[in-house]
C-alpha cells in the first residue's frame, strides 16, 4: 500500500466514524449514517481499500476508541446486539467494491453492489441481533431490519448518485 491509499482508507474509516455519531435511537438498533460511508468506501475506493477502510474502523471502535454511535466503543459493542452490523461492515465495503470493479462505473453495476453490500449487513446483523433477542428473529426483523430499509435504500442511492461522478473525475 502507497502512502495515497492508506490516506483514503483512514479517510473512510474517519467518515464512518463521523456518520456514527449522526444518530436516532430506534431501540436496540440506533440509525445511522454510518451506512451511507460504509457503501461510498467500496464504491470509491474498491473492494480491497473499502474492505480495509471499514476493518479499521470496526478494530478501532473495538479497541474502545469512541467512534460507535453516541461516541462509544469497546468489544463489547462487537459482541452485543448491534455486532453484526458492524461486522459486516468490511464485507459490506467489499462487495460494494468488487461489484463496481468488475461490473464498469455503471449505475446498474453500483447498484448491484450497493444491494449487495446492504444485504450483507442486514443479514449478519439480523442474525446477531435474533441471537442476542433469544432467538427471536421475528422481533429482530421488526426491530433491526424493517425500519431501516427505506432509509438504506435512499443511502445507498445518494452513494451511487455521488460515486459515480466523483469517480469519473479520477480522484479514486
Amino acid at each position: 500500500m502507497n502512502s495515497r491509499e492508506i490516506t483514503f482508507a483512514a479517510l473512510f474509516a474517519s467518515l464512518t466514524a463521523v456518520g456514527a455519531q449522526i444518530s436516532v435511537p430506534l431501540g436496540p438498533v440506533p440509525f445511522t449514517f454510518q451506512v451511507f460511508f460504509v457503501l461510498l468506501s467500496g464504491l470509491l475506493l474498491g473492494a480491497r481499500l473499502g474492505f480495509l477502510s471499514q476493518l479499521t474502523y470496526v478494530l478501532v471502535g473495538a479497541l474502545g476508541f469512541p467512534v460507535f454511535a453516541e461516541f462509544s466503543g469497546g468489544f463489547a459493542h462487537i459482541y452485543g446486539p448491534t455486532g453484526g452490523y458492524l461486522l459486516a461492515f468490511p464485507i459490506a465495503a467489499l462487495l460494494a467494491g468488487y461489484v463496481t470493479e468488475k461490473g464498469g462505473e455503471s449505475v446498474g453495476g453500483m447498484t448491484l453492489g450497493v444491494l449487495l453490500g446492504l444485504a450483507a449487513i442486514y443479514i449478519l446483523g439480523w442474525l446477531r441481533l435474533g441471537f442476542y433477542l433469544g432467538e427471536n428473529f421475528g422481533k429482530a426483523l421488526e426491530v433491526g431490519v424493517l425500519p431501516f430499509l427505506p432509509l438504506d435504500l435512499l443511502k445507498g442511492a445518494l452513494a451511487v448518485g455521488i460515486a459515480r461522478p466523483v469517480r469519473r473525475m479520477g480522484g479514486f
